[in-house]
């Protein structure tokens, strides 16, 4: 930082033990409080963020200015909506890649980093890099970020005291505050001006101890000046009616802060100082429209967005009631709506885009949000919209996409509300968000409709009924959003004392997935009826899968059940062998010889394994997804399981189901499909 002139730095580390994927940890930070980085202090290693993309690419990313910032990194330009450069440079060791570092400059720097600096700032990454090299042991990560200090050059010459001096000798007020915000000096100026006593104020943050500057815009203004590190002003009122101007100049260690009252400051002032920005975000507001950004990102389904409308956007703006209408076919159909009667929902739905009933259509059409504060102002140009429902303001609020119409939110009051020009930015803003939001829900709604349709008329409807043989089935998809699993299960009666079951997994979880996992069921079906023996039902089933020169392949386990008999023949395409439970506390893992995946290819054979199934026992058969968990060795899981199903009651099947089901993923979440077929058999009298 001191090489390059940086205000702010921070340092990323790649934390590998992360339960999902790599994350990015932030263990060291100057030139900011440690409170102002803890949303930026864990980053995923995908993160459309400046140091990610400076990790993965392993180069040198340049921000120029708020702008670029907005353009290029729009989630986090909305998060740090203040002035500044930023440079993010990976740490490539000889051993590994080690992480990232920031470097930030004040918004008054030149946009552009010359070759020089570019050259300093590289080489500063390649030097820490080689200090974690030769580093002996990998660095402990920290739950929070080592705070370092950036001492700044004073005059010498002057005491404390003769600086307070002339500090008590001037008419205007002096404050000094640290970069946590805390006051650290206060003349008796300043306090007279603030209305309270210094030993109120010291240690205390403005907006905190002065009930007048308890307001987010202010608090936005000293983080503008801790980020920025560029000198402006703002206007206060102290009630009743005094006016104070506040000019902030930041650095390094602190914040000075001149006060004055207005009237003076206009005349006798005129030191050139960089003015605020026009319009300010206020803090509250910014990270409130930050915090509904992710959220919004998140609902997955049109009811997802609904209830994010009610439970949260409506609280943010003061608002009661809201209606969300998607364009279809020339009209406005509501997809939800929340604080209605549905009387009133009924007459709005399907309104044409060109009603003059509603606003609804003509803001979608133009694009213009609109903005009611009464009823008077609705009923000018909408005379019948006022009388639907007894509320008193509204916003009307058109969300598109890329010029592309996807429907109208409403946002209604039960009180009249006057619109603020933030209130009207920030929910303009917000609007894209939800456009974007109820695309994609209304998007996923269609396709999940289709996919669960797909999903189940290709599965069992129901189990045939075979005298002797009890069975339960359990299949749970992954939640891979609209995404089909390929995992499938069947039983075939082949005759009175004779099933088949069949169990396997396509790879993949996709649409092309699921078709093939139809036609390997069908494939399987017809040639077990057709009497071929377990081998023969792969082989026949590989070659088809060869034939449709598939790119997906199929594991499989194939099981004939004589339950006159009591005798298992099975054989196996690369899938995970069975569990068999002979009796209370006895069980084992079938040891089925493996033959290779369907569909690897042409003149494969296929081993067939024999075992008894004694009257009582219970075979399991399941796919990879029971047993298979990230970080997991599969064998001991299964070994595990094994040890479940044996000691667990088996007089219900079906709670046996959900109980080996729960042991796997106790917490419902599992990351694969999981597909479990169980059967239990009595022995039947011999055939005459």
């Amino acid at each position: 930082m001191r090489r390059t002139g940086a205000s702010i730095g921070g340092v990323y580390l790649i934390d590998d033990s992360a339960p999902t994927a790599p994350m990015l940890r932030l263990v060291a930070i100057s030139g900011l409080p440690v409170e102002f980085s803890r949303p930026w202090q864990r980053q995923p290693l995908n993160a459309p963020v400046p140091v990610a993309d400076a990790i993965r690419d392993d180069r040198l990313v340049w921000v120029g200015g708020q702008e670029e910032m907005t353009r290029r990194y729009p989630r986090a330009a909305a998060a740090l909506p203040y002035r500044f450069s930023l440079a993010a440079v990976p740490l490539s060791g000889v051993r590994r890649r080690w992480g990232g570092m920031v470097l930030m400059w004040p918004g008054d720097r030149p946009r552009d980093a010359s070759p020089r600096e570019r050259g300093h700032i590289v080489a500063s990454a390649h030097r820490l890099a080689r200090l974690l090299d030769d580093s002996p042991r990998p660095p402990v990560l920290p739950d929070e970020p080592r705070a370092l200090t950036l001492e700044t050059a004073r005059q010498s010459g002057h005491t404390h005291l003769t600086a307070v001096d002339y500090l008590e000798r001037l008419p205007e007020g002096a404050v000094a505050l640290d970069l946590e915000g805390r006051i650290t000096f206060v003349s008796t100026a300043a306090a007279r001006l603030l209305g309270s006593p210094a030993e109120r104020l010291l240690g205390a943050r403005p907006w905190q101890a002065l009930p007048w500057l308890d307001d987010p815009v202010y608090e936005d203004q000293y983080r503008t000046a801790v980020i920025s590190r560029v000198p402006f002003s703002f206007d206060a009122l102290r009630p009743p009616d005094q006016w104070l101007t506040f000019r902030l100049y930041p650095d390094s260690s602190g914040i000075s802060v001149r006060i004055t009252r207005r009237d003076e400051q206009r005349a006798a002032d005129t030191a050139p100082v960089t003015a605020a920005r026009p319009s300010a975000a206020p803090t509250g507001r910014l990270y409130q429209l930050v915090h509904l950004a992710a959220a919004l990102a998140e609902a997955v389904t049109v009811r997802d967005l609904v209830a994010l409308l009610a439970d949260q956007i409506l609280p943010a703006f003061g608002a009661q009631a809201t209606v969300l209408s998607a364009a279809d076919a020339g009209r406005l159909k509501i997809t939800g709506h929340h604080g209605y009667p549905d009387d009133i929902i009924e007459r709005l739905d399907g309104l044409p885009l060109d009603t003059d009933v509603t606003p609804a259509g003509h803001v979608l059409t133009s694009g213009i949000p609109a903005f009611f504060g009464s009823p008077e102002d609705l009923g000018r140009d909408h005379p019948r919209a006022p009388r639907l429902s007894d509320k008193q303001a509204w916003a009307f609020l058109p969300l598109v996409i890329t010029g592309r119409p996807v429907g109208c939110c409403i946002l209604s009051y039960d009180e009249p509300h006057a619109f603020t020009a933030d209130e009207r930015a920030v929910l303009t803003s917000l609007a894209g968000l939800i456009a974007q939001a109820l695309d994609r829900a209304r998007l996923y709604d269609t396709q999940h409709r289709l996919a669960h349709e797909l999903q189940r008329a290709l599965l069992p409807h129901t189990m045939p009924a075979v005298p002797g043989l009890s069975v339960a089935a359990r299949y749970l998809p992954a939640g891979h959003g609209v995404d089909v699993s390929g995992d499938f299960y069947d039983l075939l009666r082949l005759d009175d004392t004779t099933v088949a079951a069949v169990i396997g997994d396509v790879e993949g979880h996709s649409i092309a997935a699921a078709t093939l996992m139809g036609q390997v069921r069908t494939a399987v079906h017809a040639h077990a009826t057709a009497g071929a023996p377990p081998d023969q039902v792969l082989a026949c089933t590989n070659r088809l899968l060869v034939d449709l020169e598939s790119d997906l392949l199929v594991a499989c386990l194939y099981a004939h059940v004589d339950l006159t008999h009591g005798r298992l023949t099975l054989a196996g395409a690369g899938h995970v062998p069975p569990l068999l439970r002979e009796g209370p506390g006895a069980g084992r893992v079938l040891d089925v010889e493996p033959g290779p995946l369907l569909g690897i290819g042409t003149d494969v054979r296929y081993p067939v394994t024999s075992a008894a199934l004694p009257p009582g026992a219970i075979l399991a058969l399941y796919t990879d997804g029971l047993v298979e968990r990230p970080g997991q060795d599969a064998s001991r899981a299964t070994s595990d399981l094994l040890r479940h199903f044996t000691a667990a009651d088996d007089r219900d099947l079906e709670q046996l189901a959900d109980g080996l089901v729960h042991h796997a993923w106790p917490t419902g979440q599992c990351t694969d499909d999981v597909t479990m077929l169980l059967l239990r058999a009595a022995q039947l009298p011999a055939q005459p």
